[in-house]
């Protein structure tokens, strides 16, 4: 049986969009980045899928003294570590906290702790920081939890976007393919460092970390706080009452403000 096209979407956005954040949360949080500062380690995280060439999909990490790369491919024969899902929808659901339909739809995934145990007892720990990170349904207290949620959830959000664009998403392509060269971004006052964008052109889509310092974006989402950044992001703040407010800004008209907004839902949904 084909798996869904849903479920495609979903699983490149959590290979290609949420996997990688690993490396953010490794590199922001001070007691996980001591852990990998002599770390030599490949790792990956798979899914079995029978529709593509290779077999399975993944996304796959090099770790080395503290460095990382990110890559979407995948090393099948050597004998590094593995996290391994017997199916794209396995992989999905686990992913979405859905524990139990993972085991069901596939049982519990192979798990090979390869030539590097410790820094793989790591990476499996700052695996389950991101989970926390994007699971989260309330903010966090502290400050320096509240930046790296934003931080994190903007580079999902436009990573997503132009991931599903390179997949041919119906909605997404037709933006992107329509579009002369034009950012859009995400930002929070005075933190520029939690900024995020995404460069789209003829159908075309680069997503970047950051602030965009060729040209003023076209668009930018703004928020006057982490705070109020999270109340939109975690769906417990309204939108119309935000920006009423001035919690919420719209760099640019807010008719290409809902139209990204809406992608940005789309991609909040597909992760969910």
């Amino acid at each position: 049986m084909a798996i869904p096209q849903e479920e495609l979407y979903s699983n490149k956005i959590f290979l290609n969009a949420a996997l990688p954040l690993i490396k953010v949360i490794a590199n922001d949080v001070p007691s996980l980045k001591k852990k990998f500062e002599h770390a030599h380690a490949i790792i990956q995280i798979s899914a079995k899928n029978p529709e593509v060439p290779e077999g399975k999909v993944g996304t796959h990490f090099v770790v080395n003294n503290g460095e990382w790369l990110v890559h979407p491919c995948l090393d099948f024969t050597k004998g590094h570590s593995e996290i391994e899902f017997s199916s794209v929808v396995a992989l999905n659901k686990f992913f979405k906290g859905d524990i139990p339909g993972a085991i069901k739809e596939g049982g519990v995934p192979k798990i090979r702790p390869g030539k590097a145990p410790g820094a793989f007892v790591s990476f499996v720990m700052t695996l389950l920081k991101m989970a926390n990170v994007l699971g989260a349904t309330e903010p966090p207290e502290k400050e320096e939890d509240k930046a790296l949620m934003v931080k994190c959830m903007f580079y999902l959000l436009t990573s997503g976007i132009s991931q599903l664009n390179k997949m041919g998403h119906p909605e997404i392509h037709d933006w992107t393919s329509k579009s002369p060269d034009r950012v859009y971004a995400l930002a929070v006052n005075d933190h520029p460092e939690a900024s995020a964008y995404i460069r789209i052109k003829a159908g075309k889509s680069r997503a970047g970390r950051g602030e965009y310092k060729r040209a003023m974006p076209f668009f930018t989402l703004r928020f006057d706080s982490y705070d109020s950044a999270l109340g939109i992001l975690l769906g417990l703040d309204d939108m119309l009452e935000s920006t009423k407010s001035g919690k919420l800004i719209m760099d640019g008209g807010p008719e290409f403000g809902a139209q990204f907004g809406g992608f940005l839902l789309t991609i909040g949904d597909l992760a969910k």
